[in-house]
C-alpha cells in the first residue's frame, strides 16, 4: 500500500495526517511543536502516527510539509547577516523604501519604522547601468565587482543578495556578479533578483531578494536536516514543501527560493478547506483557521482561492505570490489582559504558545487565555490531542478569575464569556477584510472552520457574518496537513513588459505566455512529472496608463490567436474594466497597459479517495456520551456531548451540544443544528433555516 503524509507545523501544535491513497482512510496525530527545532516535533509526530496506524514507515511514499521556518525567521529577526550589491547611486534603496503612512489618522506618529534586512554598512555599489529596454549603457567592471565583494567578505556577511537597477530587462550583469561571488565568497548562498523576482520596481524587487537571502540559510539547513532524519527513520518518500500560493515544490527548490514559503502554513489550510467544501458541495467559501497562536482567514470563489501578489509577515511586505490570507493575533493561546491605562478587557495578540501554554495545560502557564475561557464555560473536554494534553479546570478558573476581578465582574463565567466575545469580534474583523472590504457579501459564502480552536468559535462567527452553512470538515484540527497532502506541485514564471495595448497584438502576447509556460514547466519536469499531466494557467498584471498600481487578471490563452488580431487583448481589456469597477466603482478613459505577464504550471492533483459515512437516522443517540453544563448567553444550559467518530450520515445534532474528537471540539449553540454530511463534514445552520436548507451539499 502507498501512503501520503501531510505535516503542518503551527505555533502550538504539529499536525500529522497519514492518508491511505487507495481507500482514503486517514490516521492523525497531534503533538506539541518544538520551536527550538521543528524537525523534532515533526519526526515524533510521524513516528507516532505510523505506529498508531500499524503502517511501516517504508510505505510512506510522499511527505508533504507546510512549514513556518521562513516565517519565524522574519518574525523573530533570526535570519542571516545579508550583504547587498546594487547599482551605483542606489545604495540606499532599502532605506528610502516605498512611501507609506501606516494606520489611521496620525498613525505614523507612533509607528516605529522597521529596520531593513540588509544594513547600509553591508550594502555596496557597482558601476554598471542597464536601461528599461535591456540596453547596456555602462558595462560591468569585474575588478570593481571583486573589490566590492571583498569588502562584504571582511564585513562577515552570511548571505549575499544581488539587485541591480532594471535587471528584470537584462540579467547578464547580475549573472556575472553571481559567478564572481562564487569565487570571492565561497560557501555564501547567493540570491539574484532577476531569478527571485524578474519584475520592475527596484524597491520591491530588492526587498524580496534580500528577504530570500535572509531566510535561505535557515530553510536550507532545516530541509536538509529533516531529509536526513526522515531517511534515518526509514522514510524514503519524496519531501515536498508547500508554497505560499498553495502549490508544492521539492525540498531543493524550496531551499533555493524560500521567500515563496512565507505563508506556507496558512496556504495549506486554505487548500484543505477547498477540498472539504468541494466534498460537501459548496464552491464559494470563507475559510477560518484558528490555531493556538493566530487565526488566518481567506476567501475562495468557485473553489479558487484569491491570490495576491504580495506577502506580508510582521512589518515585512515582499512581492511574492500567495493566497490572500489575513492574519489576526487571536488563537487558543491568546492572552486576556486588562491594561491599567484603560481598564478595558483586551485579548491578544500576545500568546502563551506551546510553552508555557494556557493555564489549563498545567505546564507552567498562569495567564488567562482563550482556551482557559473555553474550559471555564464548559466547551472543552478534559483532554486534548487524543489524551496527550490534559486540562486543569481549576487552574483555568483561577486564571480567568483574575480578569473578573480586574473588570469588576462577580462571576468568573461572565469574564470568560467576555473573553470569547472579544476574540470572536477580532476574528470577525479579519473576515470583513477579505469579504466586505473586497466587495463581497459574506452571506453569499459558506464558512469553513478548522484548526484546533476554529470549530469552538465557528457557530458564533456564522451568526456574526451571516455565512451559512458553517462547515466543520472531518479532522478539522489537522486540516492544514490534509491540505498539504492533497495539493499538487506548482511553479511559475513571470516577465515584465510595461507595454500599452496599442503596442501589442495577440501573437506577441501569446508568444510571451508560451515562453513563460515553458520556463515554469522545467522544475516540474525535473521532478519526474510527464508534460501531458501538467496544467498551465496564465495571468497578467494590468493598469490604466499612468496608474501607479496593477490588478492581476486571469488570461485565457485560447482567446490569443497567432494571426495577430486583437481578440485576446479585447477580452483582457473587458476583464480588467469589470474588476476595476468592482474594486473601485469607476472606470477611466486612459489606455490599458500590460505590466507583467505570468504563467503558472501545476502537476496533477493526487487522487485521494474520500471517506463516505454509513447512513443513519436523524437522531444521533448512539453517539451521545453524556450531558454537561455549559454557559452561553449569560446563563447555564445542559448540553449533549457527542463522539464524532460514532456519528452517521444524516444525523442531526441540535444545540446546545458539544461534538468531541481527537484533534478538535465543535460547539453547536442553542437555536442551531448540525447535520452530518455523508462525506463527514458537520453543516451548522440556524434551526429555522435547517429544514428548508437542502442546498447542493448532496
Amino acid at each position: 500500500m502507498a501512503f501520503r503524509l501531510g505535516v503542518d507545523v503551527g505555533g502550538t501544535f504539529t499536525d500529522i495526517l497519514l492518508i491511505n491513497e487507495a481507500t482514503g482512510e486517514t490516521h492523525r496525530y497531534k503533538t506539541a511543536s518544538t520551536p527550538e527545532d521543528q524537525s523534532i516535533g515533526v519526526l515524533h509526530g510521524i513516528e507516532q502516527a505510523c505506529r498508531a496506524a500499524g503502517v511501516p514507515t517504508s510505505e510512506v511514499t510522499e511527505v508533504l510539509h507546510g512549514t513556518t521556518v521562513a516565517t519565524n525567521a522574519i518574525l523573530e529577526h533570526k535570519g542571516a547577516r545579508v550583504g547587498l550589491v546594487t547599482t551605483k547611486g542606489f545604495r540606499q534603496v532599502l532605506q528610502i523604501a516605498r512611501s507609506f503612512v501606516p494606520g489611521g489618522l496620525a498613525g505614523w506618529i507612533i509607528w516605529p519604522k522597521p529596520e531593513p534586512l540588509a544594513d547600509l554598512e553591508d550594502t555596496v555599489e557597482v558601476n554598471e547601468r542597464v536601461t528599461t529596454s535591456g540596453e547596456v549603457r555602462i558595462e560591468l567592471d569585474d575588478d570593481d565587482v571583486r573589490t566590492q565583494l571583498r569588502k562584504l567578505r571582511k564585513r562577515g556577511i552570511e548571505a549575499l543578495s544581488i539587485s541591480l537597477i532594471n535587471s528584470y530587462a537584462n540579467a547578464s550583469h547580475e549573472a556575472r556578479i553571481a559567478e564572481l561571488a562564487a569565487e570571492e565568497l565561497p560557501g555564501v548562498p547567493v540570491s539574484v533578483s532577476s531569478v527571485v523576482l524578474p519584475e520592475l520596481r527596484e524597491y520591491e524587487r530588492t526587498i524580496t531578494t534580500v528577504a530570500n537571502a535572509y531566510v535561505q540559510g535557515q530553510v536550507s539547513r532545516y530541509v536538509g536536516n529533516l531529509e536526513d532524519k526522515l531517511m534515518a527513520a526509514g522514510i524514503e518518500g519524496h519531501l515536498s514543501i508547500l508554497r505560499s500560493d498553495g502549490g508544492l515544490v521539492s525540498g531543493k527548490v524550496a531551499a533555493d527560493n524560500p521567500v515563496s514559503l512565507l505563508l506556507s502554513g496558512p496556504a495549506g489550510g486554505v487548500t484543505g478547506a477547498v477540498w472539504a467544501a468541494e466534498q460537501a458541495g459548496f464552491k464559494n467559501l470563507l475559510t477560518f483557521d484558528m490555531g493556538g497562536t493566530s487565526t488566518d482567514v481567506a476567501l475562495v470563489q468557485d473553489l479558487t482561492p484569491r491570490i495576491g501578489r504580495e506577502t506580508t509577515v510582521g512589518d515585512l511586505t515582499v512581492r511574492a505570490t500567495s493566497v490572500d490570507v489575513r492574519t489576526v493575533g487571536a488563537g487558543g493561546g491568546s492572552i486576556a489582559h486588562v491594561p491599567q491605562l484603560t481598564g478595558a478587557l483586551r485579548v491578544g495578540p500576545q500568546s502563551a504558545g506551546a510553552v508555557p501554554g494556557p493555564a489549563s495545560y498545567a505546564k507552567g502557564g498562569s495567564e488567562p487565555t482563550v482556551t482557559d475561557a473555553n474550559v471555564v464555560l464548559g466547551f472543552l473536554p478534559s483532554q486534548l490531542a487524543g489524551g496527550e494534553i490534559g486540562l486543569d479546570v481549576e487552574a483555568a478558573g483561577t486564571a480567568v478569575k483574575a480578569i473578573a476581578e480586574a473588570i469588576g465582574l462577580d462571576g468568573v463565567e461572565s469574564a470568560a464569556e467576555g473573553i470569547i466575545d472579544i476574540v470572536n469580534e477580532n476574528i470577525y474583523g479579519a473576515l470583513k477584510l477579505v469579504s466586505t472590504q473586497q466587495g463581497f457579501d459574506p452571506r453569499d459564502f459558506a464558512l469553513v472552520a478548522f484548526g484546533g480552536a476554529g470549530p469552538l468559535h465557528a457557530n458564533a462567527l456564522g451568526k456574526l457574518t451571516g455565512a451559512w452553512p458553517v462547515i466543520i470538515p472531518p479532522s478539522p484540527g489537522v486540516l492544514c496537513a490534509y491540505g498539504d497532502a492533497t495539493t499538487s506541485l506548482r511553479d511559475e514564471s513571470a516577465r515584465t513588459l510595461v507595454r500599452r495595448f496599442s503596442e501589442l497584438d495577440d501573437a506577441q502576447v501569446r508568444g510571451v505566455l508560451e515562453d513563460l509556460a515553458a520556463t515554469a514547466k522545467e522544475s516540474l519536469l525535473a521532478a519526474g512529472l510527464a508534460e501531458e499531466d501538467l496544467t498551465v494557467t496564465y495571468s497578467a498584471d494590468l493598469r490604466y496608463h499612468g496608474q501607479g498600481f496593477e490588478i492581476p487578471i486571469p488570461v485565457d490563452l485560447r482567446t490569443f490567436r497567432d494571426s495577430g488580431d486583437d481578440g485576446g487583448l479585447t477580452a483582457l481589456r473587458a476583464s480588467f474594466d469589470t474588476e476595476h469597477e468592482r474594486l473601485f466603482a469607476f472606470l477611466l478613459d486612459n489606455e490599458h497597459e500590460l505590466v507583467t505577464a505570468r504563467a503558472t504550471v501545476s502537476g496533477p492533483r493526487p487522487q485521494v479517495a474520500s471517506v463516505t459515512l454509513d447512513a443513519g437516522p436523524a437522531d444521533p443517540l448512539p453517539a451521545l456520551r453524556s450531558t454537561h453544563s455549559i454557559f452561553v448567553g449569560g446563563e447555564h444550559h445542559e448540553a449533549s456531548i457527542y463522539d464524532r467518530h460514532l456519528l452517521k450520515a444524516g444525523n442531526v445534532i441540535t444545540g446546545p451540544a458539544v461534538v468531541a474528537e481527537m484533534d478538535s471540539t465543535t460547539l453547536v449553540l442553542p437555536g442551531h443544528a448540525a447535520t452530518v454530511h455523508h462525506h463527514g463534514s458537520l453543516l451548522i445552520r440556524p434551526i429555522e433555516n435547517d429544514a428548508a436548507a437542502t442546498t447542493s451539499e448532496d
